[in-house]
């Protein structure tokens, strides 16, 4: 009897912590190999900065920043169909307000941009920046970080000015940019 109410409690347990959500995480493990599909991971040290000449914000916000994944599609005459799918699978995941919290939107309809963030307002572990051209394709850049804020955000912008990006993390990118 203790046996069938162990295998039952595991099972309900097993059941009901499985979250089936879609989540944009699954999405680029999905489907970075899938053909139209482009998926790069970027390091923070493509920005090749000096270090010694940053201020001690852009040092803290530079050391929150872990990674960047990016997950591009292409769009052409033989996926146009296969395109609409994808960029509703996205646009799908991004209306989840709880996961994705948005921060900012350009444009309407089958063209333009956003950017999202998950966490909480002073830790964010992830923004999501996500553009969309309807006769180009789309892509998605999760920037992965440790308790990155807002305000770390716009200080990273700073540091891209003074960075010496290494173009050969993302010489991937050419074929899907012509």
């Amino acid at each position: 009897m203790k046996a069938i109410c162990f295998l039952t409690i595991t099972l309900s347990l097993l059941l009901f912590s499985c979250n089936s959500k879609p989540s944009l995480q699954k999405y680029f493990v999905d489907n970075q190999d899938k053909p139209g599909f482009l998926a790069i991971d970027v390091s923070p040290s493509i920005l090749n900065v000096d270090k010694t000449k940053l201020t001690p914000e852009q040092n803290k916000a530079l050391a929150s920043l872990e990674k960047m994944n990016i997950l591009a599609y292409k769009i052409d005459p033989k996926n146009k169909g296969q395109f609409d799918v994808e960029r509703k699978k996205v646009t799908e995941i991004l209306k989840d307000t709880v996961s994705y919290q948005p921060l900012m939107k350009y444009g309407s309809g089958k063209d333009g941009a956003s950017i999202s963030f998950v966490g909480t307002e002073n830790k964010i572990n992830e923004f999501v920046l996500y553009g969309t051209k309807s006769d180009n394709g789309f892509a998605v850049v999760r920037i992965l970080g440790k308790d990155m804020n807002p305000a770390d955000a716009l200080t990273l912008v700073s540091v891209l000015k003074s960075s010496n990006i290494d173009m050969k993390q993302l010489d991937a990118l050419k074929g899907l940019m012509k």
